[in-house]
């Protein structure tokens, strides 16, 4: 199915990395892509997106052919409609949105209904490009913000917020029915959302404490005390592994140093994934380099929290 899908602005390339989970993007600007989808049921997944379309048709983005466009379609809606456009900043179309959404709604016949509409026809215009579509699904991106950190059974300072959590484990391409790891689990925020799109999700930690309380948040999910330079898991039996790698002094006192604890981390995290398999690991400080000593780097991304620390995200395979 093809479909066009509103992006969310938080981060210029990570929206368009978690649709690999969903299908195949033929077409991207800037807060959109045109994505063959593979199973429509599954974008109820994402957590970077605001709205999925039905694609119908694109033009140039301006006003003569977007308006062509839309004519040429010959769209009759058999139920009340709305018609909406989105302008991302940058975007070459001159004409005003209320502009725009008056001319579909006179074009498309049948009854316009702002306040309850059964049917929403929506332009996203980025770039040089104009897409239109018939709304099908919104995500509810409200889920994750019920999801915070500070509303769960145990909490620990400094975790990861629930959408990009779920972003990584889509970016690792895990299915459901997977088996995917986090071997430095913390208070189970990977794991949780891995068990929300149904992954066999289990969580490994050395302290005694995160493991505890992980069981306490995300009880559907298996949890292991366990050094992750010594992981008690057979070869090739993980699908993805997904984790956010420590820092800070105390890490490097109890580890011996940073170095050879991501090192020898990441040599058994290659063990324990199967071939041709993703790993997705964060970092507070580069180093791609010696990661691609262990595993082919897909893609490397920054993401800057605050003026003193910007996440680097590794796209690993096996």
């Amino acid at each position: 199915m093809r479909l066009i899908i509103e992006l969310s602005g938080e981060h210029p390339l990570l929206p368009f990395a978690e649709l690999e989970a969903v299908g195949t993007v033929t077409d991207c600007r800037p807060q959109v892509a045109v994505v063959d989808c593979r199973s429509p049921a599954s974008l109820n997944r994402l957590a970077l997106a605001h709205s999925v379309l039905e694609y119908l048709g694109e033009s140039a983005a301006d006003s003569e052919s977007f308006t062509a466009m839309v004519r040429d379609l010959g769209i009759t809606a058999d139920s009340p409609f709305a018609a909406r456009v989105k302008k991302i900043s940058g975007s070459d179309m001159k004409t005003t949105v209320p502009v725009l959404e008056r001319r579909i709604g006179s074009i498309i016949r049948g009854k316009v209904s702002l306040s309850n509409p059964s049917l929403e026809y929506r332009a996203i215009i980025s770039g040089n490009r104009c897409y239109f579509g018939r709304v099908i699904q919104h995500v509810d991106r409200t889920s994750y913000e019920r999801r915070r950190p500070g509303s769960r059974v145990f909490f620990h300072p400094g975790v990861m917020m629930p959408r990009l959590a779920r972003a990584l484990v889509n970016i690792s391409l895990v299915s459901p029915g997977e088996r995917l790891l986090d071997p430095f689990c913390g208070t189970g925020g990977i794991i949780l959302e891995g068990s929300l799109i149904g992954a066999q999700s289990i969580g490994s930690d050395i302290d005694p404490l995160m493991v505890s309380g992980s069981r306490k948040n995300v009880p559907c999910a298996s949890f292991v005390r366990a050094d992750t330079t010594c992981l008690p898991f057979r070869d090739a039996s993980m699908d993805a592994v997904v984790t956010d790698l420590p820092y800070g002094q105390s890490v490097s006192i109890i580890a011996g140093s940073l170095e050879g604890l991501y090192c020898d981390a990441l040599s058994e995290i290659r063990r324990v994934l199967a071939p041709g398999k993703r790993a997705v690991v964060v970092t507070h400080r580069d180093i791609s380099s010696e990661a691609s000593l262990v595993m082919p780097v897909l893609a490397c991304y920054a993401q800057r929290v605050h003026k003193s620390l910007t996440r680097r995200i590794l796209v690993l395979e096996r």
